[in-house]
C-alpha cells in the first residue's frame, strides 16, 4: 500500500508541542518574527502598493484555487501588489520560487508550504532577509522551526482538531452511541493539520467503547492515490464500516473506491461541490478563498499598527446527508 499501512498508534505523532486545541508554536528565531518580540517591517511596506509574495502548493486541488484568488482579490482591495507561485507540490520548488521573490523585497510572505517540515526552510530563508511570514492552512513543523532557528508570525486556518471532533460526533449521532465501529482513516501523515483532524476524531469517537481505529492509510491529498489507498485499505481490512477521510481529496477518493458498497460510511473533510447521499454522510468544510483574503486583512491591519495574534483558527461549515457544499466550501 501507498506509504504503507499506518497504525493507529501513530497519533502518538502529535508530540509536536500542538495542544488539543491545534495551538501553533511560532518559533525560536533569534532575530526576526514575533519570539523576541519584533516584527521586521521591510522598506517595501512603506510603498505606494506593498509588494506581498504568496507561496501555495497546487492549483490542481480546488482549495488553492480558491484561495489563490482570496489573495488576489483582497489584494488588489487594499491596495498590494500580490505574486502568487505555485509549486506543483514540490517542496525544493515552492523553497526555489520563495527564494527569487525574496529577491524582489517584499514586504511579507504569506506562505501555505507543500509540506509542514520542509517548509521550515522557506520561513528561515524569509527570516533571514527581514520578511515577515504570515502561515494559512498548513502549520510549519514547530520541531523544524527550532531546528531552523525560524519563527513566523501567524498561523491562520481552521481549527483542524474541531473539524475532526465535528465529524466523530456525527458519527456517534448517526449510527449510535454505542455503536460497532471499525474505521479506517484516509489521511496524511506527513501533514500538521490532519494528524489533528485525526486527533480530534479519534480522541471524540473514543467516547464509544466499541469504536476501534483499524488502520490508517495515506491519501496524499489526491484524489487518486486515495482512491488507491482506500481500495487498499478496504481489502486489507473489510470489516471496516466507516471511514474517516481528514482532506477534500480523501473524501472524493474515497467515495469513488467505494462505488457499488453500500455497507461504508464516509465522513470527513468536504469534497469540493459533491452532494452528500448514499454512502456520503458527513462533511465539515473551509472557506480557502476566505482565507487568502484574511491573510491579508492580517497584514493590512499589522501595517497599519494592529499586532496579529500568533494563532487565528476558523469555525468550520457542517454538512450532511441531502447537502451540497458550495463552491469554495471545501476540506
Amino acid at each position: 500500500m501507498r506509504r504503507g499501512m499506518l497504525i493507529a498508534g501513530a497519533a502518538a505523532a502529535l508530540a509536536l508541542g500542538l495542544s488539543a486545541c491545534g495551538a501553533v508554536d511560532t518559533g525560536t528565531g533569534t532575530d526576526t518574527g514575533t519570539a523576541d518580540g519584533g516584527i521586521p517591517r521591510p522598506a517595501a511596506c512603506d510603498s505606494d502598493t506593498p509588494y506581498i509574495a504568496v507561496a501555495l502548493p497546487n492549483l490542481t486541488n480546488p482549495y488553492y484555487v480558491a484561495m489563490k484568488e482570496g489573495f488576489e482579490t483582497a489584494g488588489a482591495d487594499n491596495g498590494f501588489e500580490v505574486e502568487v507561485q505555485i509549486a506543483n507540490d514540490d517542496d525544493a520548488a515552492q523553497l526555489s520560487q520563495v527564494q527569487a521573490m525574496l529577491q524582489k523585497k517584499p514586504c511579507a510572505l504569506a506562505l501555505n508550504g507543500v509540506k509542514s517540515e520542509p517548509a521550515a526552510a522557506i520561513v528561515k530563508a524569509a527570516n533571514d532577509a527581514g520578511v515577515p511570514v504570515f502561515t494559512v492552512n498548513v502549520t510549519v513543523d514547530p520541531d523544524a522551526l527550532e531546528a531552523q532557528g525560524a519563527s513566523i508570525v501567524q498561523y491562520l486556518g481552521a481549527d483542524n482538531y474541531a473539524g475532526g471532533a465535528q465529524m466523530a460526533e456525527q458519527v456517534l449521532a448517526d449510527l449510535g452511541a454505542d455503536a460497532d465501529l471499525k474505521i479506517g482513516f484516509v489521511t496524511e501523515p506527513d501533514e500538521v493539520p490532519t494528524r489533528v483532524r485525526d486527533q480530534g476524531f479519534e480522541e471524540t469517537v473514543a467516547s464509544d467503547a466499541n469504536a476501534t481505529v483499524v488502520a490508517k492509510v495515506d491519501g496524499n491529498v489526491k484524489p487518486d492515490d486515495s482512491l488507491a489507498a482506500t481500495t487498499e485499505l478496504l481489502s486489507g481490512n473489510p470489516d471496516i464500516n466507516v471511514i474517516f477521510a481528514s482532506t477534500g481529496p480523501a473524501t472524493y477518493g474515497a467515495l469513488q473506491a467505494l462505488a457499488g458498497n453500500t455497507n461504508v460510511s464516509v465522513y470527513g473533510f468536504c469534497a469540493s461541490e459533491e452532494p452528500l447521499q448514499g454512502n456520503y454522510k458527513g462533511c465539515v468544510a473551509q472557506e480557502p478563498g476566505r482565507y487568502g483574503q484574511l491573510v491579508i486583512e492580517e497584514i493590512a491591519g499589522w501595517l497599519g499598527g494592529a499586532t496579529p495574534e500568533a494563532e487565528v483558527l476558523l469555525p468550520l461549515k457542517l454538512f450532511v446527508t441531502g447537502e451540497t457544499p458550495a463552491p469554495g466550501e471545501v476540506g
